[in-house]
């Protein structure tokens, strides 16, 4: 298996193989919380107002939307896993809009073989998922090149991928000390939760992964449970 790092839209459009895109803070993280707490599917939207049409017109569906990081007007969830562990999705559709991970995972629908959406919560079971196909080729796309902890978490799958334990600790060790970091934790960015941090940043939390499907006209990953 040769595994391929790359970043952003761009590396997500040039990306070959099976492709994991991957958005730790948050967009992923989000998406796993929904289907843990009984979402019967996520689909990705990467316009804003088509997100907000498609949620309109499906029954009981929630959207979670984000533009640069920052809450939209009537938009309830703000991208965060704090609010989606509280919301009620038992059987309903989450639709999500987010500027980094859902652009990155619509320019990778093309040319990937096969494509998964992942965060640290759900890297094992990713990785698990990634070495039962047996790719010949597998890119992994920190969705966001400037963000450390989407780094991070590539390195760390890679690592599993290649049947080590790499120190997440030390992977993460950049993040922390980021002026990022102390002002995401202070609360100081709007519609993002300080407990969303401890929330994205645990490995592993569950024990399922983000297969996305690509017919039917939607991106979307189904629930597992």
């Amino acid at each position: 298996m040769k595994i391929v790092l790359a970043a952003g839209v761009e590396g997500a459009r040039s990306a070959r193989g099976l492709v994991v895109i991957i958005d730790v803070l948050r967009a992923f993280t989000v998406s796993a919380y929904a289907l843990a707490g009984g979402a019967r599917e996520v689909l990705y939207v990467a316009d804003l107002e088509e997100a907000r049409a498609l949620a309109a017109g499906i029954s009981g569906a929630v959207l979670s939307a984000e533009v640069d990081g920052l809450p939209v007007p009537g938009v309830a969830i703000s991208n965060s896993p704090t609010m989606v562990a509280a919301a009620d999705l038992a059987g309903r559709t989450l639709v999500q809009r987010s500027s980094a991970g859902v652009q990155a995972l619509a320019a990778a629908a093309g040319g990937a073989s096969g494509l998964f959406a992942a965060g640290l919560v759900v890297a094992g079971a990713t990785a698990r998922a990634v070495r039962e196909r047996t790719p010949d080729l597998v890119t992994l796309v920190a969705s966001r090149g400037d963000h450390p902890e989407d780094g991070a978490c590539a390195a760390y799958l890679a690592g599993l991928l290649e049947a080590r334990l790499p120190d997440l600790a030390s992977l993460l060790a950049p993040l922390r000390a980021s002026h990022r970091y102390r002002e995401l934790a202070a609360g100081a960015v709007p519609g993002f939760p300080p407990t969303d941090l401890d929330l994205a940043l645990v490995a592993d939390r569950f024990d399922f992964a983000l297969p996305v499907e690509t017919g039917g006209g939607w991106l979307r990953v189904s629930s597992p449970l």
